[in-house]
């Protein structure tokens, strides 16, 4: 992958689950809501000065969350970061930058 291009969509590992799912509070804080289903379906990720993941998330009833979660440089220590989301998305909507 070349720094600043995003890689391909690909199906969700054990580690996009647990990059969710240490935003998701950030989430529901925003969105004022609690969601019982949070699973992540898809991601593509993106070198930056640091990387930016894009994950699709399932939360039930087929409604589905794009979430920008970024992840600074090891060296920097910092916490993950939910930098965007996007509501109301399908299971086909694409996973794009926003």
């Amino acid at each position: 992958m070349m720094c600043g291009a995003p890689s391909a969509t690909q199906p969700a590992t054990a580690e996009t689950q647990e990059l969710a799912d240490a935003v998701r509070a950030q989430l529901e804080e925003k969105e004022n809501q609690k969601f019982s289903v949070f699973k992540a379906v898809a991601f593509r990720c993106q070198v930056v000065a640091g990387t930016n993941y894009f994950i699709k998330v399932d939360t039930g009833d087929e409604n589905f969350l794009h979430l920008r979660v970024f992840k600074s440089l090891p060296h920097e220590n910092k916490p993950l970061v939910l930098a965007g989301y996007q509501t109301s998305k399908s299971r086909h909507d694409e996973l794009a930058y926003f």
